[in-house]
C-alpha cells in the first residue's frame, strides 16, 4: 500500500472489513488493506472526526468495544483516544435542514440520492478540515463511493479505496442493474 498519511477519515465500512466479517465476501487482499489502515491508525494516530460525535456515534453502532477483531481495537482506541488532540483532529460540521454546510458543492454530487447524510458526514469531515490539503477518506467496500470518486476529487477530496476490485464489481453489477 502507498504511504498513508498523517490525517484521515475513516469510513466505518474500514474497521468493520478488517474484523473479516464471515457473512460477507471480501478478499483477502482487502481484509488486510482495512487492517494496515486500522493499525496505522492505533499506531500513529491521525484520525479526522466531527466534533458533534456523528462519526464516533456510527462507528459505536457497528463495532463492540471489547470483543476481539482489529476493527473492534480500532473502536475501542477511538473511544480511549477522541479527546487527545494530538490523536485526534476534530472538526466542527453544521447538518442544516438534514444537509450538512461544509458539503462541497458539485452537480455530480447533488443530483445522486443515494449520498445519503450517514455517507455526507465523511465528506463534510474532510472538507471542513482546516487546512488546504484535505485529509483523503478512507473507503473499503461502499460500491456508491465509486460513482462520486471523480465529483469529490474535482472539489479536492480524495476518496482512497482499499478494496477496489471488489468495489469495482459490485458497482459494475449495480449500475448494469440499474439500466435494465
Amino acid at each position: 500500500m502507498n504511504k498513508l498519511p498523517d490525517k484521515c477519515v475513516v469510513d466505518t465500512n474500514v474497521p468493520i472489513a478488517a474484523n473479516n466479517p464471515p457473512d460477507r465476501d471480501y478478499s483477502r487482499d482487502c481484509v488486510i488493506a482495512c487492517i494496515e489502515v486500522v493499525q496505522h491508525i492505533l499506531t500513529n494516530g491521525g484520525l479526522v472526526v466531527d466534533k458533534s460525535n456523528e462519526i464516533y456515534e456510527e462507528y459505536m453502532g457497528q463495532l463492540a468495544i471489547g470483543k476481539s477483531g482489529p476493527g473492534n481495537e480500532f473502536m475501542k482506541w477511538v473511544h480511549d483516544h477522541q479527546w487527545r488532540k494530538d490523536k485526534v483532529t476534530r472538526v466542527e460540521i453544521h447538518c442544516l435542514d438534514n444537509a450538512y454546510k461544509e458539503f462541497p458543492e458539485h452537480d455530480d454530487l447533488e443530483k445522486d440520492f443515494d449520498f445519503d447524510n450517514s455517507d455526507r458526514k465523511f465528506v463534510a469531515v474532510a472538507n471542513a478540515y482546516p487546512n488546504t490539503h484535505k485529509p483523503p477518506i478512507f473507503q473499503a467496500t461502499d460500491v456508491k463511493w465509486w460513482g462520486w470518486k471523480d465529483a469529490l476529487s474535482e472539489v479536492g477530496i480524495e476518496v482512497r479505496f482499499l478494496c477496489p476490485n471488489y468495489v469495482k464489481e459490485k458497482y459494475s453489477k449495480k449500475k448494469s442493474k440499474s439500466k435494465t
